[in-house]
């Protein structure tokens, strides 16, 4: 009689937002389900994750982790070394875009892994599994590290794989349901391709997929979302994909799949600058009448020398033309920039926020987000930074309490970050949508930014103690 498949466990760590844990479900939806049983625990859906990772493992043959760096990291670790503690003998691997990056460093500093998948997982997985289920030594394993003795020991590197040689996610893996409540609405998210082919020298992508991109056929994106559809009744799709249109041909045949199945939901994705500005308004129409509704644009600076110097590959007047689209075309848009990068003249910044001003012009649907750089691991103007003397975490306890949400590095006055978060405050009221009742703020907000007047902000005090921002969950 035939074994019953081998438990895996999956783990996602806590975090301050409620994405789909993705990455987990395609690397169970891969998994042979005649020899492995896959059930995912979220950290953000759990009470007590230790506790139910602990019951969870006691029959497993591993437990896996998917870590980001920053707090992520810092539950993963927590976990990791409970759930270690109270089951030395369970074997542990991790993966996601931590370990990808420093797979030597995770199996190094940290005992309780015994093992670390690189960049894309699912063929990389399932070979380790099935050489721990078979008691198999791990020499030559591709995409992935793990230890012989005290050395750190890496497989070849595993190429990037067309996404279209994996199974469909099995949303069943994962309660639906309860993200959509955490979510407050129902989003479902979906990715229907992997990776980046551009080189920004702030981004790990580059590092991570080696500029590599696999999308998945537009057929079998519209039959998926067709099916999740009617099996979950969301009224949004948000794809996850780093660069959703980098194939207008395939963006094009997938909003005509769509209407064709007269699928009744919106749905959000990433747009660079530059593929925007390479669509005419013919293909904007037609993904507006497919259900697209907003679009994510990292603009990240109004500078073109600085443009140039991270290596973005777009333009400031693609950045205009696209904005300028996508308002004829009443469609949302949310243009996230970066200040604060290590040496930058107060001229960047101030091109930065004038170009942030004119795009809140353009509509009371488009958002301008701006973050304070912080440099993440293994990437150009990271290490540029720790060979000008910054110094960056020496170790997993360090990176885990990098935090990159409303921090800001050394070399950001006090005075500057004021400044902008100030600004910020006045151009989303200036511009924004709203009732009646938003008038007077939206005067006072619209003068004291074409003026630059953010002393004594007391609109801002106000606002902030009538309506204090959520905690972070």
């Amino acid at each position: 009689m035939a074994s019953p498949p081998a438990k895996v466990v999956l783990y996602n760590p806590r975090a301050v937002f409620f994405t789909m844990p993705l990455a987990l479900v395609a690397l169970a939806s891969a998994l042979d389900r005649g020899r492995f049983a896959p059930l995912i625990v979220d950290g953000r859906l759990e009470p007590d994750p230790v506790a139910r990772l602990v019951h969870e493992c006691r029959d497993a043959l591993a437990l896996g982790v998917t870590v980001l760096t920053g707090a992520p990291l810092g539950d993963a670790l927590a976990v990791t070394r409970a759930v270690k503690r109270a089951l030395p003998e369970l074997r542990v691997v991790w993966g996601g875009w931590h370990p990808s990056l420093f797979p030597r460093e995770c199996l190094e500093q940290e005992p309780a892994v015994d093992a670390v998948v690189i960049g894309q997982g699912e063929e990389a997985l399932s070979g380790l599994l099935g050489r721990w289920q078979g008691a198999e030594p791990l020499e030559g394993l591709a995409g992935a590290a793990w230890r012989r003795g005290r050395r750190v020991v890496t497989g070849p590197p595993r190429a990037l794989r067309d996404l279209s040689a994996f199974p469909a996610h099995d949303y069943d893996l994962i309660p639906v349901e309860r993200y959509f409540l955490a979510k407050r609405r129902r989003q479902l998210d979906y990715v229907s391709s992997q990776g980046c082919r551009f080189r920004c020298s702030f981004c790990a992508d580059p590092g991570v997929y080696k500029r590599g991109w696999s999308g998945l056929a537009p057929e079998r994106v519209a039959d998926e979302a067709a099916a999740l559809w009617r099996r979950h009744a969301f009224e949004e799709l948000a794809f996850q994909d780093e660069t959703f249109f980098t194939q207008p041909a395939r963006v094009t045949a997938l909003a005509e799949a769509f209407l064709v199945r007269e699928l009744r939901f919106t749905w959000t994705a990433t747009l660079r600058a530059d593929q925007g500005a390479r669509m005419d308004d013919a293909l904007y129409a037609l993904l507006r009448r497919s259900g697209l509704r907003r679009v994510m644009v990292g603009v990240e600076a109004g500078s073109q020398e600085r443009l140039d110097w991270m290596q973005k590959d777009a333009t400031v007047e693609q950045v205009l033309l696209t904005a300028e689209r996508l308002a004829r075309h009443d469609l949302a848009a949310i243009f996230n920039f970066i200040v604060g990068f290590p040496g930058e003249p107060r001229e960047s910044v101030e091109a930065t926020l004038a170009l942030l001003k004119r795009l809140r012009r353009l509509s009371p649907r488009f958002e301008t987000p701006v973050f304070f750089y912080r440099p993440y691991p293994g990437t150009p103007i990271a290490e540029a930074a720790r060979a000008g003397g910054y110094e960056l975490p020496a170790d997993l306890d360090g990176w885990a309490a990098f935090d990159y949400v409303g921090s800001r590095g050394p070399w950001v006055s006090a005075e500057l970050q004021a400044h902008v978060e100030r600004l910020q405050f006045y151009a989303r009221h200036a511009w924004g949508p709203g009732g009646a009742w938003r008038l007077p703020l939206r005067a006072a907000a619209r003068w004291r930014v074409e003026r630059d007047i953010y002393s004594w902000p007391v609109e801002k005090w106000v606002l902030e103690r009538l309506r204090p921002p959520a905690p972070r969950s």
